[in-house]
């Protein structure tokens, strides 16, 4: 009697630790990875997409990518590349409140002066260094929601162009699977 109500709850203890293993797994909570379009953005007439690699609980590895279609915006910037990290601060995996750390490779318009026309020498290409905050929330069925601001300094060709700052904001919308 003894070895078969041992056996039933070596075997009830089996199941359930299968159990919690498959919930974690399938949980979109747990995922790994993020796929991201900034919403707020692409209303102004530019497409900024983004993915994102949670690394633990806390943090997470990620790069966006924004490519202008508006005629006026394209005038004033052609694209950029931002690698970034993300600590988070709150109770849920990878969600709630972050700091982020990024770079920022970028080119846009020299606007020194008005002597130059659409010339290909009124472009300079920069990179720069950033910090943002923000806020992030994930529902149930892995679809996330995002709101960051962030700002950095170009650290090369800067000098004389009214591009000393760069910036980064948006509203997000994605899906974590």
């Amino acid at each position: 009697m003894k070895k078969s109500i041992l056996a039933a709850f070596l075997l009830c203890a089996t199941f359930t630790l299968n159990a919690q293993e498959q919930n974690t797994i399938d949980n979109p909570f747990y995922a790994k990875h993020e796929v991201k379009l900034n919403a707020l953005v692409l209303v102004l007439g530019a497409f900024e997409v983004g993915y994102e690699y949670l690394l633990d609980d806390e943090s997470g590895l990620g790069i966006s990518v924004f490519l202008p279609y508006d005629k006026e915006l394209k005038d004033e910037i052609q694209y950029y590349i931002s690698p970034y990290y993300r600590y988070y601060f709150g109770k849920k995996h990878a969600a709630g409140f972050f700091l982020e750390g990024f770079g920022m490779l970028n080119r846009a318009d020299r606007n020194i002066d008005f002597l130059f026309e659409d010339d290909e020498d009124n472009w300079v290409t920069d990179f720069a260094l950033g910090i943002g905050l923000g806020g992030k929330w994930v529902t149930k069925k892995g679809l996330t929601g995002e709101i960051n601001f962030g700002i950095g300094r170009n650290l090369f060709e800067s000098e004389g162009t009214d591009y000393d700052f760069v910036g980064k904001f948006g509203i997000t919308v994605g899906y974590r699977f």
